[in-house]
């Protein structure tokens, strides 16, 4: 399962979603939607000027956990 950590890295950042989006170039929904892990994909061209302006890595943002790990309690 992939884990997205957008709103740690937004929060270390002190950055809101809106201000995201503007420097992204990006809607707010869809950032919205990325956000909250219901993307079913993301373009690299997008992973690359999020991280661009969260000044972090892709490893930062999203994150890989075996299925048995978020099935534990």
């Amino acid at each position: 399962m992939i884990i997205v950590n957008l709103d740690v890295v937004m929060a270390r950042r002190k950055m809101s979603l809106n201000e995201l989006s503007e420097r992204v170039g990006i809607t707010l929904s869809n950032l919205s939607i990325l956000k909250t892990g219901k993307a079913k994909a993301i373009r690299f061209s997008t992973l690359d000027a999020i991280c661009r302006v969260l000044e972090c890595s892709p490893g930062e943002i999203l994150e890989y956990r075996a299925d048995e790990e978020c099935d534990r309690p």
